[in-house]
């Protein structure tokens, strides 16, 4: 890492086996290409390293097997608050996917586990989905909190580099949410793949758009 006292933090969002090729549930195309990236990033100093796991329950509200005449990737669902029935959002429907204590919802046995700090799991309440890893949309009041907030702010941490899966959803917003609390945040193209490649472009636009730096490894101040 570059001679500075600034404190920087490597947030790997979500690299599970039910994400990657060949078996996973919701395998996004080409995910397991960026296990390299990861461990070289592994291997650097940053001040925390931090990998995030979807970790939903069975009959989570995200899954289309739970809802009625429902299909992954196409159908939606309104997800309320459980605490204020005015709030609420739509939400796409997926396969089933990392569900807790399944083979699918561990992290790839190719990352080198020894050098992350810290595990953070999401997704856990059944009414709620959560792409950040931060926490849900729901604003009034919040409903999901996963904590890494505090985690950064008791570490000292004023960068966050954000890689895993998937770039349009989960990475993008880990990464927006960061920015929005203050962190300085960059996304590591080589480390991240797309549900959908084909919009990549319009969704790294709109990534930027929310101040978030997207770059290429070679470009980041590592």
């Amino acid at each position: 890492m570059a001679p500075t006292d600034i404190k920087k933090a490597l947030i790997i969002v979500d690299l599970q086996e039910d994400f990657c090729p060949p078996n996973g549930s919701l395998a996004v195309p080409n995910g397991r290409d960026i296990i390299p990236t990861v461990n070289k990033l592994l291997d650097m100093p940053f001040t925390i390293k931090i990998a995030t796991k979807d970790w939903h329950p069975p009959d989570h509200i995200s899954f289309a097997a739970n809802h009625l005449d429902a299909q992954p990737y196409t159908s939606n669902t309104t997800i309320i608050n459980p605490s204020n029935p005015e709030e609420t959002y739509e939400t796409r429907l997926w396969p089933v996917h990392c569900v807790q204590n399944t083979p699918g919802a561990e992290l790839l046995s190719e990352l080198d586990l020894t050098k992350i700090d810290r595990v953070v799991e999401k997704g856990q309440r059944r009414e709620v989905e959560m792409y950040s890893a931060f926490y849900d949309p729901l604003t009034k009041p919040r409903c999901s909190d996963s904590g890494l907030v505090e985690i950064l702010r008791k570490e000292g941490v004023e960068e966050v580099y954000v890689v895993g899966l998937a770039a349009d959803y989960c990475v993008k917003a880990t990464a927006i949410d960061a920015k929005k609390e203050g962190f300085r945040t960059i996304i590591l193209e080589e480390g991240t793949r797309a549900v959908h490649p084909t919009t990549w472009d319009s969704t790294k636009a709109e990534i930027q758009d929310a101040a978030v730096e997207v770059v290429r490894l070679e470009q980041a101040d590592l």
